[in-house]
């Protein structure tokens, strides 16, 4: 690929429910969607390479959620910071943008957004891409348990404790866990994400999306449930030394999804910075033989 066909990735926005939802597009509108959602604590920047690889034939679409990349950021007394508002926005960003079906890339926090829109119109899913996100319960391991602790008792001493996951060290944490070579890692990434995170009054809103998440859980059965009725074709591509989501978490895919491509790399969290040169061609192949156009 040349300079003059390499794919453009635009940056754009739109204004829904009062905030400014800003977005990454590329690709032919009239192509087969597919929507990436990203993790903590990133945002649409985690998919700047991915983007282009995929845009000659595909329209590429990753919103940043609120509070996350370019889009507003309130403050967390006067907006809901959930994960059923995060899919409601997705939803009615995909609606303006007339997209009618698609396929996802669910990442971390990417899997429940991905979830709420799944569960409520499923038929509209076309593939699924998972990499280190979670639909079951065993993929909530140790990591999880003071966590878990702010979600049983809300208590502000719960949550003060929780604040070290905002902090420089585990972010850049996130990044280089399980990676047997940093050089590959581009600074850039936690760089980033952290002078995003140190915003004021945005350590606030992350206590309030983690606490939310505790109500992504009950969610998973029907979300399982789903799974095994509609089938969507499957590829998983996660990093199995991560020590927030580890591969206990990636197995359970395979008791409910029949169409399942499944494969483990030996990295950590953001999977797609360490082994991209080896995920972005398997994500390629993968949707080209199950929604591209010659399908």
């Amino acid at each position: 690929m040349n300079a003059s066909t390499l794919p453009v990735v635009f940056h754009r926005s739109e204004q829904i429910d009062g905030l400014k939802i800003a977005y990454r597009e590329a690709g032919p509108k009239d192509a087969p969607v597919v929507v990436l959602l990203h993790g903590f604590p990133t945002s649409s920047h985690m998919f700047r390479h991915l983007m282009p690889y995929l845009a000659d034939g595909y329209r590429v679409i990753a919103p940043d959620y609120p509070g996350y990349g370019q889009s507003d950021a309130p403050d967390h007394t006067t907006y809901a910071y959930t994960f059923e508002n995060f899919g409601n926005l997705v939803r009615t960003l995909l609606e303006r943008l007339g997209v009618q079906k698609y396929a996802m890339y669910v990442m971390d926090y990417g899997a429940p957004v991905g979830w709420q829109l799944f569960l409520k119109h499923p038929e509209k899913l076309t593939a699924l891409i998972v990499q280190n996100g979670n639909a079951y319960d065993e993929g909530l391991k140790t990591f999880w348990d003071p966590i878990k602790t702010y979600w049983a008792d809300g208590a502000e001493k719960s949550r003060d404790a929780l604040r070290w996951l905002v902090k420089a060290d585990t972010t850049i944490f996130q990044y280089t866990d399980g990676v047997d070579d940093v050089t590959r890692i581009s600074p850039d990434n936690w760089v980033h994400d952290q002078a995003l995170l140190d915003r004021p009054g945005n350590e606030d809103i992350q206590m309030d999306v983690m606490y939310d998440y505790r109500n992504n859980v009950p969610l998973y059965p029907e979300v399982q449930r789903l799974f095994r009725e509609h089938q969507p074709p499957t590829l998983i591509t996660w990093g199995e030394r991560d020590t927030i989501f580890p591969a206990d978490g990636a197995h359970p895919y395979k008791r409910d999804l029949q169409d399942l491509e499944f494969h483990l790399f030996p990295t950590g969290h953001f999977a797609l910075e360490d082994k991209g040169d080896e995920i972005m061609p398997l994500i390629r192949d993968f949707l080209d033989r199950k929604i591209g156009k010659n399908v």
